[in-house]
């Protein structure tokens, strides 16, 4: 058995070359020795694919400690609780992994709100997600399904500065929602305006804001002068990603108090981009 389903791994892999190789698995590769074979030939033929450099993915559910450095762990719908010192993925489905036509009828699809935030969260604690949208029979999607990843590229096109090639910071975030760790936790977290999810890229730090405050300013307390990692740093900029004008700010001891405009710059999810930290 052993023998038969590595080659026929491997003559997927050099047919497609795909970048990712998941393994529904828990713990461990499969197959023993098939499995740790496949994996060194992808790893071995995505080199010669990209230039001598490795762009390959293994993902592997709940994976051994000694295995860890050269697996990307994955928490099939969910996430870990904290950042995670190596890459780790979840990966879900705006509906069941099979098309499902009664979610369609019933309008029941994961809202582009709920991904966009499991998304920040990810990010915020070195994580990645892998999102599917599966197809009907025929292999053509529904109207819902259509209008998903539209919602989802109007997000993005205003706040991907603060997801693409981006860092965690030295906190994930603050505030009361808790999304919990491990596999199949997703659940529905209520997030507010008062959680937040902070990542990095070069000399910016960017603060999300998983709801938009109403009636109070956004309040950043991880930002107060006080704070331990800012060790008395000053910030010097603060401003919203899609917002063209400028924001009425201060930062003391009780942290980063921005005024936010009176409309705001997109839906679901909102970036404050903050600069002057030392960052490391």
């Amino acid at each position: 058995m052993e023998r038969p389903w590595f080659l026929r791994c491997r003559d997927l892999l050099d047919q497609y070359k795909p970048d990712v190789l998941y393994f529904d698995n828990i713990g461990q590769l499969p197959l023993g020795q098939a499995g740790l074979d496949i994996t060194a030939h992808f790893y071995n033929a995505g080199m010669r694919w990209h230039g001598g450099k490795n762009q390959a993915v293994v993902n592997v559910k709940g994976i051994n400690p000694p295995r860890r450095a050269a697996i990307v762990e994955d928490y099939e719908r969910g996430a870990s609780d904290a950042i995670e010192p190596a890459p780790w993925q979840t990966d879900t489905c705006i509906g069941d992994w099979h098309y499902n036509r009664s979610l369609f009828e019933q309008h029941r699809y994961k809202t582009v709100a709920t991904v966009a935030k499991m998304l920040i969260n990810a990010v915020s604690k070195n994580g990645n997600l892998l999102l599917s949208i599966p197809v009907r029979g025929n292999g053509t999607f529904d109207s819902d399904e259509i209008a998903f990843p539209e919602g989802m590229a109007r997000w993005i096109a205003v706040n991907g500065e603060g997801i693409y090639r981006t860092r965690p910071w030295k906190i994930a975030g603050e505030g009361p929602a808790r999304s919990g760790g491990g596999i199949f936790n997703e659940g529905r977290t209520n997030y507010t305006a008062a959680d937040i999810r902070f990542t990095t890229k070069g000399d910016a730090l960017y603060a999300f804001l998983m709801g938009w405050p109403r009636e109070t300013p956004a309040v950043i307390k991880a930002l107060a002068t006080n704070f331990p990692q800012l060790q008395g740093q000053k910030i010097a900029r603060v401003a919203l990603l899609g917002h063209h004008g400028k924001l009425d700010w201060k930062q003391d001891e009780n942290g980063l108090t921005v005024k936010m405009p009176p409309h705001p710059p997109c839906e679901h999810a909102f970036a404050l981009k903050i600069s002057g930290l030392k960052l490391s």
